[in-house]
């Protein structure tokens, strides 16, 4: 597929996509969109900046946008679940851009706000829901939210959630679930955690990975630049003062961290916005605003930010602190150098992140190069924060030392599962995910039966099924 027009979406999504000059799908949406028309389960691989928004949305508003059905009160026919604010309500931008033909009511659902208007809104009824798992358990307990109805099931960034520990929310939710749907399933990363979710989850999916065979970008320039932690301060100052820095996202570890390099950036006359978990929902989207709109040109951020926030023209990318994590590493950098534009991503490494250093560079497969200007510190194990897993960061993880200097040669300038009737295509189907468990009664019966919480028995039909009994009546 080389063109949006050989999907023959309604063509009130063809018109927004011609208003927005969409013409060649990425490589995601190739292999997704075909299959998801036509009501396949699908388990995407794929890292954010790929093009998966459009993946799964193109087909969700196509479906829903082909039928006539009005929005009921607090049953939703589309779900799309998302591990944090901003990227809910990015999504939902998307979905109005490329619904922005269409009579559909999409609602927002998340918590750090009162949920009033939200509430109303259910009331009101809503085609589709985009939440987080936390403020939608509220409302599904309040009887706000009734996802009984529900045809399609989209879970944005799994792997996120799980690392935000909300599996359990989401093993909630998917109980809940009808059996008679289509889920979509979409994450950076499949470890076995996440294989297990998606078994739980999917029928028979079409597997879809356009990772890509180099875990970092090409046009992303790396750098490596070692310190004592009480360089840290004069160095960022020095790189966010370059004129070739126009603007930069800089990462810590820890809310703290980020709230102290903040202040000294503008205790040396640096204007910076601030966002992290501990910011009201009000706070993290007016930050945003102000670095989009480049009313400041640094914003200070943990790694919440880090999947889930996409701002074109970022030039710089600065770790202030490493992560202890090494795939955050790569979610990190690649807020820079989007949509074929060039970045540069820029690493302090004092002697207590060097094993956060070896594993980046493991995983990546790659040495990050050095800044020649600089010397490896002396090794110290990594800073356990009161008992808890190595390098979290605590409340020490991102202060730094010392005050907000100029920086000299020495350092800077540089489930619950209802099982399914078994079919030879659920044990032997290829691009399916492994399937746990085994399933009863008749071999290849596959019939709607009461009750939420198991893969989907029967699915929707996909669009040519839709056309030809649109087309029969």
């Amino acid at each position: 597929m080389k063109t949006f027009s050989e999907l023959k979406l309604i063509e009130p999504i063809e018109q927004s996509l011609r208003e927005q000059n969409y013409e060649t799908p990425t490589p995601i949406q190739a292999q997704t969109i075909p299959f998801a028309l036509e009501g396949k389960d699908i388990l995407g691989c794929a890292q954010t900046g790929t093009g998966k928004t459009a993946a799964f949305s193109l087909p969700l508003l196509d479906y829903l946008g082909g039928e006539t059905v009005k929005a009921k009160r607090g049953k939703p026919q589309g779900l799309i679940l998302a591990p944090t604010r901003e990227l809910a309500i990015q999504i939902a931008d998307s979905l109005k851009v490329y619904g922005k033909h269409l009579k559909l009511k999409t609602t927002l659902i998340f918590g750090g706000v009162n949920q009033n208007n939200q509430v109303r809104e259910m009331n009101r009824g809503a085609h589709i829901v985009v939440a987080t798992p936390g403020r939608l358990i509220d409302l599904m307990n309040q009887g706000h939210v009734n996802l009984s109805e529900l045809e399609i099931f989209i879970l944005d960034e799994a792997d996120r959630m799980l690392d935000m520990g909300f599996l359990p929310d989401l093993k909630r939710i998917i109980r809940e679930l009808p059996n008679n749907r289509q889920s979509m399933f979409f994450s950076a990363t499949m470890a076995p955690k996440i294989v297990e979710l998606a078994n739980e989850l999917l029928y028979e999916p079409i597997s879809v990975n356009v990772a890509p065979k180099e875990t970092t970008v090409k046009n992303i320039k790396q750098e490596l630049m070692y310190c004592d932690r009480g360089d840290k301060p004069g160095m960022l100052l020095e790189i966010v003062e370059r004129d070739e820095v126009e603007s930069v996202i800089v990462f810590t570890r820890t809310k703290r961290g980020a709230n102290v390099v903040a202040r000294r950036l503008e205790q040396a006359g640096v204007g910076a916005a601030i966002i992290h978990g501990g910011k009201s929902q009000n706070a993290r989207q007016r930050a945003l605003a102000a670095f989009r709109k480049g009313q400041v040109r640094v914003m200070v951020a943990t790694d919440v930010a880090a999947r889930g926030i996409d701002i074109d023209n970022v030039t710089h990318v600065v770790n202030y602190d490493l992560p202890n994590e090494a795939e955050a590493y790569v979610h990190r950098i690649g807020r820079t150098g989007r949509a074929g534009a060039t970045g540069t991503a820029i690493s302090f490494c004092a002697g207590d992140e060097l094993d956060y250093l070896w594993d980046i560079e493991k995983l990546i497969g790659n040495e990050i190069p050095r800044d020649p200007d600089s010397v490896e510190p002396e090794y110290m194990p990594p800073k356990k924060p009161g008992g808890g897993r190595r390098g979290g960061g605590g409340n020490r993880g991102g202060g730094g030392g010392g005050g907000m200097r100029r920086q000299g040669s020495g350092g800077g300038g540089g489930g619950s599962k209802n099982s399914r009737s078994s079919s030879s295509k659920r044990r032997g189907g290829s691009g399916s995910a492994k399937a746990s468990g085994s399933g009863g009664g008749r071999s290849g019966a596959r019939t709607k039966t009461t009750g939420g919480g198991g893969k989907p028995k029967s699915k929707r039909p996909g669009k040519n099924a839709r056309n030809r009994v649109k087309s029969a009546s």
